[in-house]
Formats: C-alpha cells, sequence, structure tokens
C-alpha cells in the first residue's frame, strides 16, 4: 500500500496542483509530425542547405590541374584539396585546419547560439529533404498522422513504398559521394554499374547509406537530442548577449484564443493565442515558451510561424525572435555584441588563421628525409676507400611528376655510386640508395657532417638541403 505524505503548514490562499503527466518524449515509437511552415528563416535554411548538399555532392566530379580536386587517398595516406598534397608529415596543417573550425564554431555560438545545428548541420539539412520527399507522398503532417492511423490499403501500400524508395536512393547518392571523397568517382560509378567495385567501397557504401537513412528517415530529433555531444556543450559558450530563439513571456502571458476584434488587454491576456503552430512546426517537438532548452536547433521555425500569426492577428512581430536574455530582462539594456569571451575566441582564431596562413607559405613542395645504414656505420673497400651508404626518401608534394637533381655539399673528393637524377611521380615517394665514397686521408675528423642537397631539375630555387654524418672510422 502506498504511503500518503502530509504537507502541514500550507497558507489557505495557496492552491495545490498535481503536476501534469508529460508524453514520454524519450519514447523512440513516439513520433513527431512536423509541420510545414514558410518565412524569412525557412527560406534562408533552405537555400543554405542546398548550397551544403551541392558543394558535397559535386566536389568529388570537380578536377584541378588533371586531378580530383577533394581527394583524401587513406591507403596511400595523401590528401589531395585544390592542388595542395597533404601527407603525414604534414600534420600540423591538418590540426591547424580543424583547431580553426571549432573556434569559429565557438565564435558562432557565442554570438548567435546554435545556428549552426539548424542551417547548416548535415543531420537537420538531410533530415528536412527527407521530411520534404514524406510531405510529397504523404501530404501534410494532419494528412500523415491520419495515413499512419490506416489500416494497409493500396493508397496506403504505394505513398510509403513511394516514400522509402526515395529514402533509399537519395541515401545511396549521399553515400557513393561521400565514398566518392576516398576512391576515384569517376572510376567508382563506372565500376559500381559494371558490379566490378572492390569490396571495401561497396561495404562503406551499404554501411553509409544504411546509416543516411536510419538517421535522416526514422532517428531524425532522437540524434539532436541524444546522441549529439554539441547540445551538450553549447551552453557552456551561451551567455545573456547570446542571440537564441527566445519567447517574450512578458508580452505574451497570459495565453488565450480570441478572436482579431477583441481586445486582449481587456480580456487580461497577452499576445499569445496558444495556437500551439511553435510547436508544431518544431523539428524536435520543444515548447519554445518554457523557455531556453538545449533540444532547440535555432532553425527559426517558430519565429516563422510565430510571425504569420501575428500578421493575421493584426499584432507586431517578435513575439518569438532572435534575441538576447539581456533583452527579455530589460528592453532597455542594450545587448553587448562585442565582449571579452567573444573578443577572446576571435583572437585565438585569428591566430589559427595566420600561424596556417605562415606553415603554408613556408610549406616546401618536397620533402627530404636521410636513413642511414644502421647494420655498417661504414666500411672499407678493396680500394683501402672508405664508403658510407644512405638512402635518400624524396617525397613529391605537387600534383605534377617532378625531376629532381641530387647533389653532395661540404665534402672533398668523393665519389658517389647511385642516381643523382630521379623523376618522382606526383604525390609520390622514391627511396634512393646512394653510396659516398672517400680515401680516408682525405679526412681529418672519425665523423664529418656535410649535406646531401635535392632540387627541382632547372629551378634551383626550390631546393631541400639535410644534413648528415659520414664515418671514416678508427
Amino acid at each position: 500500500m502506498d504511503k500518503q505524505i502530509k504537507v502541514k503548514n500550507i497558507p489557505s490562499d495557496v492552491k495545490i496542483q498535481k503536476p501534469e503527466l508529460q508524453p514520454d518524449r524519450f519514447n523512440p515509437r513516439s513520433r513527431i509530425y512536423v509541420r510545414a511552415v514558410k518565412g524569412l528563416h525557412q527560406q534562408l535554411r533552405k537555400r543554405l542547405g542546398f548550397i551544403g548538399m551541392l558543394a558535397f555532392m559535386l566536389m568529388p566530379w570537380i578536377n584541378f590541374e588533371g586531378h580530383q580536386a577533394v581527394y583524401f587517398d587513406l591507403y596511400e595516406q595523401k590528401f589531395n584539396i585544390f592542388g595542395l598534397t597533404l601527407m603525414p608529415q604534414d600534420l600540423t596543417v591538418l590540426a591547424f585546419f580543424l583547431m580553426i573550425a571549432a573556434f569559429a564554431l565557438f565564435v558562432v555560438t557565442t554570438f548567435y547560439g546554435r545556428v549552426w545545428c539548424g542551417y547548416t548541420c548535415p543531420q537537420t539539412v538531410w533530415t528536412f529533404i527527407f521530411l520534404w520527399f514524406e510531405e510529397k507522398f504523404e501530404g501534410s503532417a494532419n494528412q500523415r498522422k491520419k495515413l499512419d492511423s490506416r489500416k494497409m490499403d493500396f493508397d496506403k501500400f504505394w505513398r510509403k513504398t513511394a516514400k522509402h524508395s526515395s529514402w533509399i536512393l537519395f541515401s545511396l547518392w549521399t553515400a557513393i559521394s561521400f565514398v566518392g571523397f576516398f576512391t576515384p568517382i569517376r572510376e567508382l560509378v563506372p565500376d559500381l554499374l559494371t558490379w566490378s567495385a572492390g569490396n571495401y567501397a561497396v561495404i562503406s557504401i551499404v554501411v553509409f547509406t544504411a546509416c543516411t537513412y536510419g538517421n535522416a528517415g526514422w532517428m531524425r530529433e532522437i540524434m539532436c537530442l541524444h546522441m549529439c555531444p554539441y547540445s551538450r556543450f553549447q551552453s557552456a559558450m551561451f551567455d545573456k548577449d547570446t542571440f537564441t530563439v527566445s519567447y517574450d513571456a512578458k508580452r505574451g502571458e497570459s495565453r488565450g484564443p480570441r478572436s482579431r476584434k477583441q481586445d486582449p488587454k481587456e480580456m487580461g491576456l497577452g499576445d499569445c493565442i496558444d495556437c500551439n503552430l511553435c510547436v508544431q512546426v518544431c523539428p524536435t517537438g520543444i515548447d519554445i515558451r518554457n523557455g531556453l532548452q538545449y533540444e532547440c536547433i535555432n532553425c527559426g521555425a517558430c519565429i516563422d510561424a510565430c510571425d504569420g500569426v501575428m500578421d493575421k492577428m493584426n499584432y507586431p512581430r517578435g513575439l518569438i525572435s532572435y534575441t538576447t536574455e539581456r533583452n527579455l530582462e530589460t528592453p532597455d539594456n542594450k545587448t553587448k555584441a562585442f565582449r571579452g569571451k567573444l573578443a577572446g575566441y576571435l583572437l585565438i582564431m585569428t591566430v589559427l588563421i595566420a600561424a596556417l596562413v605562415v606553415n603554408i607559405a613556408m610549406r616546401k613542395p618536397m620533402e627530404l628525409d636521410i636513413i642511414r645504414d644502421r647494420n655498417q656505420l661504414y666500411r672499407v673497400n678493396f680500394d683501402g676507400l672508405v664508403e658510407n651508404t644512405y638512402t635518400l626518401k624524396v617525397i613529391n608534394k605537387t600534383q605534377q611528376s617532378q625531376q629532381y637533381d641530387i647533389a653532395v655539399e661540404g665534402l672533398k673528393n668523393f665519389n658517389v655510386l647511385g642516381k643523382l637524377a630521379i623523376e618522382v611521380q606526383a604525390g609520390e615517394s622514391m627511396n634512393v640508395p646512394l653510396s659516398v665514397i672517400i680515401d680516408p686521408y682525405d679526412l681529418k675528423k672519425p665523423v664529418t657532417e656535410f649535406h646531401f642537397r635535392v632540387q627541382v631539375k632547372g629551378d634551383p630555387t626550390v631546393s631541400l638541403s639535410q644534413p648528415t654524418n659520414f664515418f671514416k672510422g678508427k
């Protein structure tokens, strides 16, 4: 038998209300039927999403200087990005890219909240694309709800089949485009059509197709609510001057329905007519009138829906808007757009960008490594001459084949066995074995330092010099 808890000393004018049971938003069986809405923010979201999607789909097909412009060759461990070839030795360049992207996200979040999620996040873009297919085949939110509650018939069957087929086809093309960044896409597509693609490519496409279909078609807001780490830590970058999608409770409360001709002030009501459109258009199913919530992705759908209602009621827009906590508390207290935290993020990002530019500007289009023979530092041949063996690893970081000349500097009266003129293909490396032979009477020290110099044939301005040692022995 349940025990009842008695609370004493409650004033008589205080009414105790039983808490309302809220629907379980974490129930995977519950489904959000997102209602379509038109407005400025949705037009902006669609255009930005279209640009991002188009760039993702077309980028693998773009050629630059005879090669795929953006190509990440994991097997050869090199990344080609519009003429810039990055190898494991260029890890600092990649690190700078990632750090700049992170701080750019911090700057945007500190100033304008979670707009990355609402306008450019791939999960959001693909979810709204799948919603577009859903609306085309199954109708509006109310029509989709009625269709799902109906028993299976021919009309429901063909609509569901068409919707899921379009989802799978779009997911497949998404997967092919993604894999095309890691496999030459101009070879990948014909190989897929002729059933001759490699196992790794096929498995990657199947897995990525399934993931896209599941994430954008079925999981949708679950990814934003429970799996996205950004939604968990983004609040750490918020402050009272961060622009977020917010409801003006002072103006909107108390809520209640009324006709256009009625004066809400005479009825003791605010501007909110409690139509719930802001909830119906939210892709994560939250009620923005309950205050700032981590589930909000700042897409502005509720703003467009509310502005449309305000226009019909002849009320001023902005009941729900991009505003700051400072403005909501005291409208006269202006928001501080430029503040210490934002300035700090901008300063760090500027320093990182400058470091990246300097790193790329000082980057040589070649790399030279000298590897000595560890088993035998030196040997004396039949003529009594001392011989040291080296392996020069020459890396061509350009996307064109290059010819190089190899020279020895810092030694006198020496001979070299091996190729001193080589050709290295674009983005490739070549190991060049060389032996340097010297008369021991010409060496004054047991260990003599000298340099190997490698330069582009006919262009002495592009060269690299690397020091090493010649061992004479006792």
